[in-house]
């Protein structure tokens, strides 16, 4: 099980236990993924940290003073 955290903008768009697709995008040198519609973004990876499933689990929702920020489940 692998879980990344993903920046969401604004809240009440994902619950918890959520399985939403998830895009991969490409940077000259790392990877970056976007959560089902463009409900959240996640950081930059790289090629050894590339993520291989398409889909993971909304396991965790939590808000900070830097915003939102959602935690997912792949099984990998």
């Amino acid at each position: 099980m692998r879980e990344m955290e993903f920046k969401m903008e604004r809240t009440g768009l994902l619950k918890e236990g959520d399985v939403l697709p998830v895009t991969e995008g490409r940077l000259p040198n790392s990877y970056y993924y976007t959560l089902g519609n463009s409900f959240a973004m996640s950081g930059n990876y790289s090629f050894r940290e590339r993520l291989h499933v398409t889909e993971g689990r909304v396991a965790e929702i939590k808000e900070t003073p830097k915003g939102f920020f959602v935690t997912v489940q792949f099984d990998e």
